[in-house]
C-alpha cells in the first residue's frame, strides 16, 4: 500500500520515486508476478497459489499521476487506485478528467475509497452510510459503475459498518499487514503499509518473500474497540491439520509501546493474552512463525475509540 510519491514533507505516507522503481525491480528481479484486480476473484478462491504482488494506491493523490503513473503505465504493470470521492480536484489531488483517463487502461482499477475519507467510525450508522452511498452515486455518476474493491479510511471499522460494505463490494481492504490466502475474511483484507520509514530495500525484499500464516477463525469478530473491551479477549483457531502453531510469536502495541505479546497455546488454538489496553486511535497486533517453508506472518489491527 502507497500513498504519496515524492512528497517529501509527509515521510510517514510519502516515498522516493527512485525507492519505488526499485521496489519494482526487486519484484521483478524476484520472479514474482503483479496481480491484475481483474482475476482477484479467480485468484482469491484458488487452493494452490503461485505467489503474486498486487500494488494499491491510497488516496489518488496528484503525485502519483506526476510521478508514480509514469512508470507504471510504460511497464503496464496492474494496480489498484483507491479514490475518495470528495477530495477529487482539490488542490493536491488527481482530476476526475485524470482518473477517467488511467481508468481506460485495462491493467488499472479504480477502488472506492469512502467518500469524505473521514474518521468514519466516529460517525453515527446513519451519517456512515449516507457517506458510502454518496460515494457510490459519484462513482455511478462519473465511472457509470461502482467499484467492486473498497478501501476503509485509516483501515477502522466496525462490525456494523464492515457488515455494510459486504452488501456494496465484493471485497475490502484494510491496513494491518498480512499476506492473502483462501482463508483470509473478504472484508478484512491485510496490506503491507510502505512510506520512508517502512520502505528500505531489506525490509522489501523480506515483505515480499513472506507467507500467509493461514488460520480458520480470528476473534474477536468486531475490532471495534470501546472500554468495556478493551484489551479484547482474542482467539486465533486453526485447522486441525495445521502443524507448528507453537512456533507463532505475536507482538503488539498494547499500552502504547511495541512488546512481546503473551500467548496461550490450546491444541488448534491460541489465545492472546493482552495485559493493557490498547490507546487511542489504532492497536496493532502481528504475528509471525519461521518453518521449513519460510517466514509467515499475519497482523490485525483494532480500532480504539
Amino acid at each position: 500500500m502507497y500513498h504519496r510519491f515524492e512528497e517529501n514533507k509527509y515521510p510517514s505516507t510519502n516515498i522516493k520515486i527512485e525507492a519505488f522503481k526499485k521496489h519494482i525491480n526487486i519484484i521483478k528481479d524476484s520472479k514474482f508476478s503483479f496481480l491484475n484486480p481483474k482475476n482477484f476473484d479467480y485468484e482469491f478462491n484458488k487452493v494452490k497459489k503461485e505467489k503474486k504482488i498486487l500494488l494499491t494506491i491510497d488516496d489518488a493523490f496528484s503525485s502519483f499521476y506526476l510521478n508514480a503513473w509514469p512508470i507504471l503505465k510504460q511497464n503496464k504493470i496492474p494496480f489498484l487506485l483507491f479514490v475518495s470521492t470528495e477530495t477529487v480536484g482539490k488542490k493536491g489531488y488527481m482530476s476526475w478528467e485524470e482518473i477517467i483517463k488511467i481508468s481506460k487502461e485495462d491493467f488499472v482499477y479504480i477502488g472506492n475509497h469512502s467518500h469524505s475519507h473521514e474518521y468514519l467510525t466516529k460517525y453515527e450508522f446513519d451519517k456512515f452510510k449516507q457517506d458510502i452511498d454518496k460515494s457510490i452515486e459519484i462513482f455511478e455518476k462519473k465511472l457509470n459503475y461502482n467499484p467492486i474493491f473498497f478501501s476503509y479510511p485509516f483501515g477502522e471499522y466496525s462490525l456494523e459498518q464492515k457488515n455494510y460494505i459486504s452488501k456494496k463490494f465484493d471485497y475490502a481492504f484494510g491496513q494491518h499487514s498480512g499476506v492473502i490466502d483462501l482463508n483470509k475474511d473478504k472484508y478484512e483484507l491485510p496490506r503491507f503499509p510502505i512510506n520512508e520509514k517502512y520502505g528500505d530495500f531489506e525490509r522489501f525484499t523480506f515483505l515480499i518473500n513472506l507467507l500467509p500464516i493461514q488460520y480458520k477463525n480470528l476473534l474477536p469478530n468486531d475490532k471495534f474497540l470501546i472500554d468495556n473491551n478493551n484489551p479484547p479477549s482474542m482467539i486465533i483457531e486453526f485447522f486441525e491439520e495445521q502443524k507448528n502453531i507453537n512456533l507463532i510469536n505475536c507482538f503488539s502495541n498494547e499500552g502504547g509501546d511495541w512488546k512481546n505479546t503473551k500467548l496461550e497455546y490450546l491444541d488448534n488454538r491460541i489465545k492472546v493474552m493482552f495485559s493493557e489496553k490498547f490507546l487511542p486511535r489504532r492497536g496493532r497486533i502481528n504475528c509471525s512463525m519461521n518453518d521449513n517453508d519460510g517466514w509467515k506472518w499475519f497482523g490485525t489491527q483494532f480500532t480504539v475509540n
